[in-house]
């Protein structure tokens, strides 16, 4: 008789991400993702094929609503210089808010890459290139514009912005003050200013 799934995996998946953030590939354990799950280890691994491709799949969802949702949705205000403030200013207010100092599960990565296959990696990366990406564009737009000077060089600044977003992001996980942190903001907004 065929194995035959008897759970959500959508909802499993959620419950594996939240294990994966806050804990981290190495810390959580697969009694972890068992108990947080509610899913038996056969099935678990039937479902997603051990805990590599679990967190695989967790960070992709990840990104995929986080990450992707975010930049969308600022890139559609069509306002490129408005699109980097929010982007800062909602970056500090969702670390403040962060209660539980999980910070970003996509920066958080970063943070352990050197842990991870290459498949993570390529992950890690584009989520990162497209980050950047996503600075590098609005301060082509606002230049073309006329929004943003012209006289500063949109790749260069993207970087830095980049860098900025994900000192916000692990500062914020205990390190920084809410007042410290938007000191950061401030000076990535300056950098288009």
């Amino acid at each position: 008789m065929p194995w035959e799934k008897k759970f959500d995996e959508n909802t499993a998946l959620e419950k594996a991400m939240q294990v994966f953030w806050s804990k981290g590939f190495d810390s959580a354990s697969m009694a972890n993702l068992i108990a947080e799950t509610g899913i038996n280890r056969g099935s678990l691994y039937n479902a997603y094929g051990g805990k590599r491709a679990l967190f695989v799949k967790a960070l992709l969802k990840y990104d995929q609503e986080n990450r992707k949702a975010i930049l969308a949705q600022l890139e559609a205000l069509d306002d490129p210089r408005s699109a980097i403030y929010n982007f800062f200013d909602n970056t500090v207010a969702n670390t403040v808010a962060d209660t539980e100092r999980k910070g970003c599960f996509l920066f958080n990565t970063v943070l352990d890459s050197g842990s991870h296959g290459e498949e993570v990696n390529t992950i890690v990366a584009n989520g990162l290139r497209e980050i950047e990406g996503f600075f590098r564009r609005s301060i082509e737009v606002g230049q073309m514009r006329g929004d943003i000077r012209k006289d500063i060089d949109p790749q260069s600044k993207a970087k830095a912005m980049l860098a900025l977003a994900l000192s916000i992001r692990v500062l914020g996980r205990g390190a920084y003050t809410e007042t410290a942190l938007r000191t950061i903001a401030a000076e990535a907004k300056q950098l288009i200013d």
